[in-house]
């Protein structure tokens, strides 16, 4: 495809008027003022429109979907003890399935062309990745309040397998990570092993880390370390990490994440929502933490749209600091998109550069929010509406185009989640 006379957000997250982009295949072969010569094919006229890396959603439970409105007004754990982990004990394989397209839907229909997500019902979410086109790094949560071998575990059993039958399934879309789903639902002596099989298999980790302030210090108050030196110390960041929230992190932790090179991913809307805090992005990023965003579920967020994300993300490290000066919006550009890439070990998105992957999307920019044009890189982050993204692009092949999926039954998909959702709040109700 030929991307004609279109802005774009460069690899320096500046932006360029009227541009010309080539893809061919899966890859970006040619950005420039002047048109490529010799070129037939598609082409879309980029008047009034940029073309920008798609974004990374770097932390998701895709299937929770099936909970949008149910669990509502609670702090993190009755959220998830009278809430949440009943509601999941009812959840049907094809349901994981059709709510995890759901997300994928939302997601493509905001502009975000990978995520990280973390969940069960490994093969269901497998099949819905290769179905609909998007990326994924996938990880089986594991959980152990008892001092056993790993391997007795069946959520293991279930990672381990999903690693021989998926990873770097659908030509390198979806990847496979393992995934130990945080301190306070495992023993210490299931990290240990956990770090080791990580490291053994060569793949990546995805954890929870320090979400809520009762976590922080309860894990303190157990071994005299907090969550981030606990992992440290078993070995866990001895291999490329993702940690989601980031909330109550120390000084001593940040270094840590620094030095062993963790990705905090920060989920704002869902923090703010379920009262767990605020992540300090300003303190992790002067720091040299690298830093992604991500969404977390939409039972506690209520939305996937990064665009939505990247503003609160934007917003609060200014009023955390009394500084309007913290935090620029190529920082949070630059979190949504190319940081979020290298924390899934995408090395080859994430930038509108000759020799990367065409993962990119598509804005509008004549609505009325985003004029005047003073500065689009401002109004990308702080204007911009979800609703502005008029195409999605993975690997080079168009998943979402001007409120039409290519690859996704999107109707279907809305009337079986509606009903599988109703269905598991009359047992739940009904069970008491």
């Amino acid at each position: 495809m030929l991307f004609k006379n279109i802005g774009i957000v460069d690899e320096n997250f500046d932006y360029v008027k009227s541009m010309f982009v080539e893809t061919k295949d899966d890859r970006i072969v040619y950005v420039g003022s002047v048109r490529p010569e010799n070129y037939k094919g598609e082409e879309y006229d980029g008047r009034g429109k940029v073309l920008m890396p798609g974004f990374v959603n770097a932390h998701s439970h895709s299937p929770m979907t099936l909970l949008r409105g149910y669990a509502e007004n609670l702090p993190l754990q009755r959220w998830l003890n009278e809430k949440v982990f009943p509601f999941e004990d009812r959840i049907k394989g094809e349901d994981a399935y059709y709510s995890s397209m759901l997300a994928i839907a939302e997601m493509l229909r905001y502009g975000t062309v990978s995520f990280s997500d973390m969940y069960f019902f490994s093969e269901n979410v497998a099949k819905a990745v290769t179905d609909s086109g998007i990326k994924c790094n996938f990880s089986r949560a594991i959980t152990s309040f008892e001092d056993t071998d790993i391997e007795n575990l069946q959520s293991f059993r279930e990672s381990e397998d999903i690693v021989k039958r998926f990873h770097n399934a659908a030509d390198g879309r979806l990847k496979i990570d393992m995934s130990l789903h945080a301190e306070y639902t495992n023993r210490r002596t299931i990290i240990e092993q956990f770090a080791e099989k990580v490291r053994e298999r060569g793949l990546r980790a995805h954890i929870h880390l320090s979400e809520t302030k009762k976590e922080h210090e309860e894990c303190k108050a157990k071994y005299s370390l907090t969550p981030t030196q606990l992992f440290c110390e078993c070995g866990v960041f001895d291999v490329p990490t993702t940690a989601a929230h980031c909330v109550w992190v120390e000084d001593g932790d940040i270094e840590i994440l620094r030095d062993k090179g963790v990705t905090a991913a920060t989920c704002p809307a869902s923090n703010l929502k379920l009262g767990s805090g605020i992540c300090d992005v300003y303190k992790l990023l002067k720091s040299g933490v690298n830093v992604a965003i991500g969404t977390d579920s939409v039972a506690s967020n209520n939305n996937l749209n990064m665009i939505k994300e990247m503003f609160l993300c934007a917003l609060l490290p200014k009023g955390l600091h009394n500084d309007a000066s913290v935090v620029s919006e190529r920082d949070i550009l630059k979190m949504a998109t190319v940081n979020g890439y290298r924390a899934q070990g995408r090395e080859d998105s994430g930038a509108i550069k000759a020799g990367y992957k065409a993962d990119l999307c598509v804005l509008n920019l004549e609505s009325e929010h985003m004029y005047p044009q003073t500065d689009m890189i401002n109004n990308l982050v702080y204007a911009a509406d979800g609703a502005d993204v008029v195409l999605t692009m993975a690997d080079g092949k168009v998943l979402y185009k001007d409120g039409e999926f290519t690859t996704i039954d999107i109707e279907k998909v809305k009337s079986t989640v509606n009903a599988a959702a109703a269905r598991i709040i009359s047992e739940v109700k009904k069970n008491g």
